[in-house]
């Protein structure tokens, strides 16, 4: 089914004779059904050639290749299902998200399942591995908003594109936020932990009303809340706090989108610093991104950030733990009657008084796990059945409307260089193939095209053999792939200089 050929080596049909019988042994009815070789398909150490007639259009007959030069072998071939796309999920995936893919077109592979021949990775907290990715994946999809633990730098070298769900949790870390600011305020978590010890002695009738100073604490009603970063999340959370708590809101994102700004309460004020927007809040709320290397946001939360604030202002963390610099935080808790609440590991103040640290419960309600599984299961259908890109952390949304009659759908991934979308239309005329329609969009060192081929005037057979090749062993181009016929065929692959497909 899948194989690699070198790009100067000749053309190696196989013409091996077999008997039904021992092709079913190898692969099942339905494979060989789909292998369409004039000869029967065994894999060995040789190599084969398969043409897979996908199906008619109007009165042609389209050729698309699957399954060329030295095999590769990955999994069990009598555990691959033929004509579908193969899902390879990582943790447990909410059914919710895994009905939204078709039976018909879909095998999903759930967690711990064989999936050797994947099209594409759903997975949550998984840190996934280069070796994880098989080269049959077309695309990765985090059900969740943040990717650290995806190499998405190697993915996009690869031309792999990697989806996430931005706002799809944003409800549930809303509302872990809100209850955050309730914790560093009253000292709810000392008061639970107080009573827990009185009841062990048997005395807390005797003290609970004699003890109750001892957790005094600060409404957040008229209260200044800064809100760095007014995403999905933070737009939701400043909105809820002016509008349910009373809040005063002063906000801080130098990249606020329309959408965003549409959700943002009429009063709030907008600084041009993060330290412009922590001088006089009573809460701190960080809703930004992780951004590793120069000019990322580690450690983005430090003794000058810090400097700035009230000596008993609230840091609410629930974005991610390496946007606090520890010493600094424990620095500032240490002097004053500061709090910090997060979900994250916290290495030097996880003990501290006026710390509190939780598990990672920001996502984790029944609510946000189907809300991210659908949004990243529908991502990823229109991404394999379409070639649309939304929500992706490494390449650039494109869509281009649907695909006219008589025509099939190409889609190419190719390096960001001077030259490659000319030499990809020229690889069209020379193959006698008109486009009817295309898109090409770029985002750093990796661009995307889809493009719309017309059949019409092809007599007979529209083949896209030769012209698929010519174009995936192009310079600069590492991927292209025909959305046409049977789920899962029509992908190659230029690894090196080998043409994979």
């Amino acid at each position: 089914r899948l194989g690699y050929k070198q790009r100067n080596a000749p053309s190696l049909c196989s013409s091996h004779s077999s008997t039904t019988e021992e092709r079913g042994k190898m692969l099942s009815t339905s494979t060989a059904a789909a292998l369409r070789c004039a000869a029967a398909v065994r894999p060995r150490a040789g190599a084969v050639c398969s043409v897979a007639s996908a199906r008619y259009l109007s009165d042609l007959s389209v050729e698309i290749e699957h399954g060329r030069g030295q095999w590769k072998k990955y999994g069990d071939l009598t555990n691959f299902v033929p004509g579908k796309f193969q899902i390879k999920c990582h943790n447990k995936i909410s059914p919710s998200g895994l009905q939204r893919f078709d039976a018909d077109k879909y095998d999903v592979r759930r967690d711990g399942s064989e999936a050797a021949n994947a099209h594409a990775i759903l997975l949550r907290s998984h840190k996934l591995q280069e070796d994880d990715v098989a080269h049959t994946v077309r695309a990765i999809a985090r059900c969740g908003a943040g990717t650290n633990n995806i190499p998405v730098a190697r993915m996009t070298e690869l031309g792999i594109p990697v989806f996430n769900t931005p706002g799809a949790n944003a409800n549930a870390v809303k509302e872990l936020v809100l209850c955050g600011m309730l914790l560093g305020s009253r000292r709810v978590v000392d008061g639970v932990n107080h009573m827990r010890s009185l009841g062990e002695q048997g005395l807390a009738r005797e003290r609970v009303e004699k003890d109750k100073s001892m957790f005094g604490g600060r409404e957040v009603k008229g209260k200044t809340l800064a809100v760095i970063g007014l995403g999905h999340i933070g737009s939701s959370t400043a909105r809820d706090a002016a509008k349910g708590l009373g809040m005063d809101i002063v906000g801080y994102d130098p990249g606020l989108s329309v959408e965003a700004a549409l959700k943002l309460p009429r009063n709030i004020k907008l600084a041009d610093s993060i330290a412009s927007a922590v001088t006089n809040a009573d809460y701190i709320s960080l809703n930004i991104p992780y951004i590793k290397g120069e000019g990322g946001t580690h450690g983005i939360i430090n003794a000058d950030i810090i400097d700035n604030c009230k000596s008993d202002a609230v840091f609410l963390n629930f974005a991610r733990g390496e946007l606090v610099d520890s010493d600094s935080m424990k620095a500032f808790l240490d002097r004053g009657d500061g709090r910090y609440v997060t979900d994250f590991p916290e290495d030097q103040c996880w003990d501290h008084p006026n710390c509190v640290v939780l598990p990672h419960l920001g996502a984790s309600t029944e609510e946000a796990e189907d809300a991210a599984a659908s949004m990243a299961a529908d991502t990823i259908r229109d991404f394999l059945e379409t070639g649309t890109i939304r929500n992706s952390v490494n390449f650039p949304d494109t869509s281009l409307p649907d695909r006219p009659e008589d025509c099939v759908r190409f889609t190419i991934v190719n390096k960001n260089i001077p030259g490659a979308l000319a030499a990809i239309t020229e690889a069209f005329a020379k193959g006698g193939l008109n486009i009817t329609q295309q898109i090409n969009h770029s985002r750093g060192d990796v661009a995307y095209n889809v493009l719309d081929i017309d059949t019409d005037g092809h007599d007979d057979v529209v083949s896209f053999k030769n012209v698929q090749e010519d174009i995936t062993m192009t310079d600069g181009v590492l991927s292209s792939r025909i959305i046409y016929g049977k789920p899962g065929m029509g992908y190659a692959k230029n690894l090196g200089g080998d043409y994979f497909v």
